[in-house]
């Protein structure tokens, strides 16, 4: 199972979000659509950094309301990790276990193509170990 197949079901749909926004409009974006994360990008389309409810909270928590009113260029992650179409759920699942992060963009030649969640990535591994448990008992039924 690979991050294209997923996408190819989930859909590549990608929200997005400027630098220059508040944390309060990001935050009401996430409610809005009932997301975790959005993607900071510049006017090119090129990819930023990522804001996940967790920056916003880490940011109230240490700024305090008044963080809302903030730029998101202050509190997203600029350093994003990313998967390819070909990456498979077990690459991108210790990724996210290994460096402690819930979403991950997908690129495709150069292109964003789709996020994926820890919760899709979740979805397809269990998924995949119920498929080959019913395969191991058919095949021991038959045997």
């Amino acid at each position: 199972m690979n991050m294209a197949f997923i996408l190819s079901v989930k859909g590549s749909d990608v929200v997005s979000t400027q630098p220059h926004r508040t944390l309060a409009e990001a935050a009401a974006l996430l409610a809005s659509r009932g997301i975790g994360a959005v993607i900071v990008s510049g006017g090119d389309g090129e990819i930023l950094g990522i804001l996940s409810e967790r920056d916003i909270v880490r940011a109230i928590g240490r700024d305090g309301a008044a963080a809302l009113g903030e730029p998101v260029s202050r509190h997203m992650t600029a350093r994003v990790v990313t998967a390819r179409p070909e990456s498979t759920v077990e690459q991108v699942m210790d990724q996210m276990t290994a460096l402690r992060f819930r979403h991950m963009p997908v690129i495709d030649n150069g292109r964003l193509a789709g996020i994926v969640s820890i919760g899709d990535v979740v979805k397809w591994r269990v998924e995949d170990i119920e498929t080959e448990h019913r395969a191991m008992r058919e095949y021991i039924a038959h045997a």
